[in-house]
C-alpha cells in the first residue's frame, strides 16, 4: 500500500503545470462508462498479442467467459491500480484464468506495442502464480480504430490530454459471455470476490446482470494551480491519512504507557 501511495503522488506532482481547471473539467465530462449490458462486442476487430500477431477478437472468445479490461500500459496511476486489483481478487478466487474462463487486457492508446503488452503480461502472470493462465490471459494493442469499436460497443470513454501526454479515464472491468455479449460492469479498483466469481458462472450460462451503480474512479493528473488531485488520488490519500493518523495515534499512547511505568518504578524505588 505503500509502495503505490507514494508512486501515484509522486506520479501526480511530476504532471503538467499549465492545465486549467475548465480544460480538466472539459475532459472530464468526456469520460466513463455507459452500461451496455447485453450488447454484442465486435468479434471481427483485430488486435495484436504479445507476439505482434494480427489476432481478431474472436480467438479469445466461444467456450470461456471473458474478464475484459481496457486500460494503457504506460498509464502513472490508475490502470495498475485495476490491475493489482484484478490479481487480488483473482488470487483468492476458486475460478482459474485459462481452466475456468479467459482474461483480455487491452490497451487504449494506440502507440503502445506489443513489447510493453509482453512486459505487462510477465508482471502479473508472476503476481497471479497459478500454472495455465498463460494461454488465457492475452495483452493486446491495437489500432484506433479498432480500440474505439471495442470502446463503444462495451460503452468505455476515454479522452487524451496532448498537454501532459495522459488519458482521462473512469476505472473497471467487464464480463462478458463466451459469445461477447456483455454480462456485467465491476467499478473502481477493488473487485468482491464472490461477485466476480458469480457474475462468471452466470456469463458462462448467457445470462446478463443487472445495471449497476457508477461510483467511478477516474484517472487524471494532480493539479497545482488548484491544490486538488484527481479522485483517484484522493482515494488513496485519505487511506494513507487514516493510516498516518492511527500510527500517531498507537505512538502516543505507547510514549503515555512508558511514561506511566517509569513513574510507578520510580515511585517504588
Amino acid at each position: 500500500m505503500k509502495k503505490s501511495f507514494w508512486f501515484l503522488i509522486a506520479m501526480g506532482l511530476t504532471a503538467a503545470y499549465g492545465s486549467t481547471p475548465q480544460h480538466q473539467n472539459d475532459l472530464l465530462k468526456k469520460v466513463g462508462f455507459t452500461q451496455n449490458l447485453d450488447a454484442q462486442i465486435p468479434l471481427n476487430v483485430s488486435f495484436r498479442d504479445e507476439a505482434g500477431r494480427t489476432v481478431p477478437l474472436s480467438a479469445y472468445f466461444g467456450k470461456k467467459p471473458v474478464l475484459l479490461s481496457l486500460v494503457y500500459f504506460q498509464c502513472p496511476m490508475l490502470c495498475t491500480e485495476v490491475l493489482n486489483g484484478t490479481v487480488r481478487t483473482l488470487r483468492t478466487m476458486s475460478l482459474k484464468v485459462g481452466r475456468d474462463f479467459n482474461i483480455v487486457t487491452v490497451s487504449f492508446d494506440s502507440r503502445e506495442t506489443p513489447k510493453m503488452a509482453t512486459a505487462k503480461k510477465a508482471i502479473y502472470l508472476d503476481r497471479y502464480g497459478r500454472p495455465g493462465a498463460e494461454a488465457g490471459w492475452a495483452f493486446l494493442t491495437g489500432t484506433d480504430p479498432s480500440i474505439q469499436a471495442l470502446a463503444d460497443a462495451v460503452g468505455f470513454h476515454f479522452a487524451y490530454d496532448k498537454e501532459i501526454d495522459q488519458f482521462a479515464h473512469a476505472s473497471g472491468i467487464i464480463i462478458l459471455t463466451p459469445e461477447g455479449r456483455i454480462s456485467h460492469y465491476f467499478y473502481g479498483v477493488e473487485y468482491p470476490v464472490e461477485d466476480v466469481r458469480l457474475s462468471l458462472i452466470e456469463a458462462s450460462h448467457g445470462k446478463i446482470g443487472s445495471p449497476v451503480d457508477q461510483l467511478l474512479l477516474y484517472c487524471y493528473h494532480y493539479d497545482p494551480t488548484t491544490g486538488r488531485y484527481g479522485l483517484a488520488i484522493m482515494r488513496v490519500l485519505r487511506i494513507a491519512g487514516l493510516a498516518t493518523l492511527s500510527l500517531l495515534v498507537a505512538f502516543v499512547i505507547t510514549m503515555l504507557r512508558r511514561e506511566r511505568d517509569h513513574r510507578l518504578s520510580m515511585g517504588k524505588a
